[in-house]
Order: structure tokens, then sequence, then C-alpha cells
């Protein structure tokens, strides 16, 4: 039998890949074991060789080569982000036990679909130490204590906008049968979205994974966050900390009926009469706005024979997002990607206005693409994108660019927004990777607190210890 070509084995071995690297780690262990030998699962590790080199033996605390920084915000376990290059790492240190359980259910939640970080490695049978969970960094990703303490851009509505990515972030794990058990701003972290919020689930050591979720366990879920949300709020407001407009208890109170509206708007059923399709366009329509696709939707006719029921079955999140992705390729949060299509729109309407003859819009999406998008970028000074991210960049522009031209009066080309913008960019402080000493150098230590002026000032208080 002729041998199998190198090149397509490559082209097909992710799953051998990784079930080489296990079995190989696994022998390394057996054999090294009397000389503190430790077991390694990777996932995808053709995609992070930088693993390797990581002192995988020694406790995380001594880890201290040039690379290896604090994590902003408050931790019960240590944690450490480790930078290569363009790519970073968040090690965390916790028993064997909670980092197999948090390794698997982290996969799991990624492979639904929901907003994670991406779960790399994790580490057991240290000799005289704990497992470790190696997540890779959430680029552009801020602690809810950075933006409450009004760091960086500002963000109208913050505490609707907070308030509303936590619930859309909850109603999203319970639709795929996850519950969390510990629920919090501390376990989450949020990414800017063109004006909004977008939550991602970063801490999972309690969360359970089920078919589906019982009213019994969805409520008990939300008791849970409301109470660590106002927990956490009030330690924000007892230390001065706490961005005005927001009241701590109102804030963790409204999580219910909000959750409530939006789970009902998702998976209640309604109802229409038979030929009137308005009241079905319309539900779709609803979810849509939220941000919502529906792949599968049940309908029933009623004894009456005059009515049907119909109910959403198979709803994912991501709608705009996942056009905008098809007609672009970029790859954009959801309201960012709303935002952009509507530009889309506009520049299709110029084209038709221009041309006298009708555009098609994935037509005038790529059109868009390369004679708006990709300039407006290319002007944008590189280290700039250390600051925001370039989807989120355009979005502000757009935003710039609508002020500006209600000063004047009239409309501002988007490439002439530009050097304005950037004088209001340049004054942020950088978002894709938050290090300890860009904290510091502002007076702020790397949990994200003021620096205590108390010497006596007991920072391992559990009341005051929350999150990853």
């Amino acid at each position: 039998m002729a041998p199998i070509p190198h090149a397509s084995i490559v082209a097909h071995s992710e799953r051998l890949e990784r079930l080489l690297w296990e079995v190989g780690v696994r022998m390394f262990a057996a054999h090294d074991r009397h000389t503190g030998g430790v077991r390694i699962q990777v996932a995808h590790p053709s995609d992070h060789p930088a693993i390797a080199e990581l002192p995988f033996r020694g406790a995380l605390e001594s880890w201290d080569m040039p690379n290896v920084h604090d994590v902003l915000g408050l931790h019960r376990h240590v944690v450490k982000l480790i930078e290569f290059g363009n790519i970073s790492y968040v090690v965390k240190e916790l028993p064997d036990d909670l980092a197999l359980r948090e390794f698997r259910l982290l996969r799991e939640i990624d492979e639904a679909g929901l907003p994670t970080a991406e779960v790399v490695a994790v580490i057991t049978d240290r000799s005289g130490g704990e497992g470790m969970i190696v997540t890779r960094h959430l680029d552009y990703s801020v602690p809810y204590r950075s933006l409450l303490m009004g760091r960086g851009l500002e963000i109208p509505y913050l505490g609707d906008r907070l308030l509303d990515a936590l619930v859309a972030l909850l109603v999203r794990i319970h639709l795929k049968g996850f519950f969390w058990g510990d629920c919090s701003l501390s376990n989450t972290l949020f990414r800017r979205d063109a004006g909004a919020l977008q939550a991602y689930i970063i801490d999972v050591e309690t969360a359970e994974h089920h078919p589906e979720l019982s009213n019994g366990q969805r409520e008990l879920d939300i008791m849970l966050a409301t109470d660590n949300v106002a927990g956490g709020l009030l330690d924000l407001e007892a230390g001065g900390r706490l961005t005005s407009g927001i009241d701590p208890i109102d804030f963790a109170i409204a999580i219910q009926g909000r959750y409530e509206a939006l789970w009902d708007e998702i998976t209640s059923v309604s109802t229409a009469t038979i030929g009137d399709v308005v009241p079905m366009r319309d539900r779709l329509e609803r979810l849509h706005d939220l941000g919502f696709e529906v792949e599968e939707m049940e309908v029933v006719t009623n004894a009456d024979d005059v009515s049907v029921n119909f109910i959403p079955k198979v709803v994912e999140h991501g709608y705009h997002a996942e056009r905008l992705k098809n007609l672009t390729g970029l790859t954009a949060g959801e309201n960012q990607a709303r935002r952009m299509l509507q530009d889309i729109h506009s520049y299709a309407a110029w084209l038709q206005a221009e041309s006298g003859r009708h555009v098609r819009f994935n037509v005038a999406a790529v059109r868009w693409l390369d004679s708006v998008f990709e300039p407006v970028i290319a002007a944008i000074p590189g280290e700039m994108f250390d600051r925001l991210e370039a989807a989120e960049i355009f979005h502000q522009l757009l935003e710039h660019r609508w002020y500006m031209a209600e000063r004047a009066g009239t409309d501002v080309p988007l490439l002439d927004v530009v050097d304005d913008y950037l004088s209001v960019l340049a004054s942020a402080p950088p978002e894709r990777l938050q290090l300890e000493d860009s904290a510091t150098a502002e007076g702020v230590d790397p949990t994200g607190e003021i620096r205590p002026k108390d010497p006596g000032h007991n920072t391992d208080d559990p009341d005051t210890v929350s999150g990853v």
C-alpha cells in the first residue's frame, strides 16, 4: 500500500495531533513522576506552541519571567498573564479536580457558541502543587471595576449597558443548558460593542451542563446573580469608586425583571390567526433586533381551526455579526456588526443614486469594504489599535462624524473625521492588553482598586475577594 502523503496527514490530523500530544505527555509524566513530572492536556496544540515554554513544575506565584504580569481584578486563586508577541495567555492555579472540570466546561461552552475565553490547556499531577488551567487572553476585554471606575472612553448609559450585557449572557447560557452557579460581575469580562457591551463568562468552577435547565435552576441562578452583583457594587460604592448614576440595589434587583422579559421574548408561545403572517414576522424582527436568529419555528394549529400557536424552537445569538461576516469577511460584535450593516445600507443607497441603477446589497457590501472600511482603517496609526479594536474604532468614527456634521450643518466625509477623532482616542488607555505596569503608572493597583493608604488594610478579607 502506498504511503499516505505527509501533506494529507497534516491537513487532516488535528484530532490525531491532540491525541499524540496527550499520550506523549502521559508517558513523560509516568516516566518522570519521581522528579516532579506533570500531566498536560492541550487543545489544538499546533495553535499554541508557546505553551511548551512555560515552567509548569514551579508554583505560579514564583514565575518571574519578564513576560509575566499580574491580572487586573480580584481573584480567589493565583492568576498571571503571560505575553508571547501578539498572543497572550491567562494561567490560573487551582486544585486538579477543579482545573479538569473547568477545562471540560469551558470547552463545552465554547463549542456551544457562547462568549467565553478560549481554553488552551490544563495541567495536573504537579508534585507538591495545585493544577493549572490556561486560557487565551480575551483581547480588548475590560473588568467591571475598570468600567465602573470610569477608566477609558465613556460609555453612555453605562449601568443599563452593563445590566443588559449580563442578562443577555445569562439567558444565552441557560438556553444551552448551562447552570452557572456563581454569576457575578467578577466572573465576567466585558468588551465594547458599538456603544454597548458584550459579556463573556470566564469562571465556571461551579457550573453544570444539562440537556435543559428547569425553571428552578434558572431561578436559583438569577437569585445568586442578584446577590453577587449587589455585593460587588456595594463594595465599590463603600470605597468611593462606583461611578455616579448606579445604585447597587436597584441595579441588582433589575436583573430578574430584564431576564424574564428577554427569556419570554425568546421562548414564549404566540398566537396568530391562520393566514395572518404579520405577528410571526413581527416576532422575528424583534428577535433580530435583539441579535437573535431563529433557525426553527414550530407552528401548531389550534382546535378552533381559526388560530395557530407559534414558538421559536432553535434560537442562536449573533444575527447581525453572522450576516456581516458572510458579506464582508469581517468579524465584529453584534452591535458593531449592526452599525456597519446600517452604513452599508447607506452606501448602497448612495451607489444607487449615483448610478441610477439597482445595486444588490452583497455587491454594495464588497464595494463598501474596499472603498470605505479599508481606507479608513488604514488611516488609523497602528499603535491606536492597542486602545480599541478596528470594529469599535470604525463605529466611534461614525458617531464622531455625526457630531461633526451636526456642528457643521453639512455632511462630513468619513476620512476627514479621522484626525479630529484621533485626538480623542489618544487620551484613552490601552484596552487590548491591560497590564500591571499601565495600571500602576496611574496610581491604581493591579486589582483595579485605589491603593490603600492604611498599611494595615487587609487585602485577604474573603468578603472582598471574588473572581477568577
